[in-house]
């Protein structure tokens, strides 16, 4: 059933054409990338222990900020694609109307472009690259 991917799935369960994935502006890629980074992150906290909704939250919280996502990027860089360097620099170079709440430009602009990769990789079916490039980014954070 899951076979194709989560995407494909959802994608044939509601009817959804496909569409060629370079159509899509980078603050598309990145809002469906910041979703799914989101629930890989909730994935593991939840996966470590019932606890408070409130704790769970805040362990959340730290890993989905826009500053970690910039540290994160920063440690992704030498592993990435020349194919995915070119994802994370349009959504990095991105005009975005808005900004994050406590973060700086440049780990908002980072930070966007890590989202704009984590969504490409979602659209186009390579969910275990993009396990295998948020581990990277993980190794030795506490969650």
């Amino acid at each position: 059933m899951l076979e194709e991917g989560i995407d494909r799935y959802i994608k044939e369960q509601f009817d959804i054409p496909d569409v060629d994935i370079r159509s899509y502006s980078p603050l598309t890629l990145a809002y469906i990338g910041d979703g799914i980074f989101d629930l890989i992150i909730r994935t593991i906290v939840v996966g470590k222990g019932n606890t408070r909704a409130s704790e769970l939250h805040k362990r959340t919280s730290n890993v989905v900020k826009a500053a970690s996502q910039s540290a994160m990027m920063e440690k992704l860089k030498p592993y990435l694609t020349e194919e995915e360097e070119a994802v994370y620099r349009r959504g990095r170079n991105a005009k975005s109307p808005t900004m994050a709440k406590n973060a700086t430009m440049s780990d908002y602009r980072r930070a966007t472009g890590f989202e704009a990769l984590m969504g490409f990789l979602y659209l186009t079916d390579q969910v275990p690259r993009l396990i295998e490039l948020v581990k990277i980014g993980l190794d030795g954070e506490e969650l």
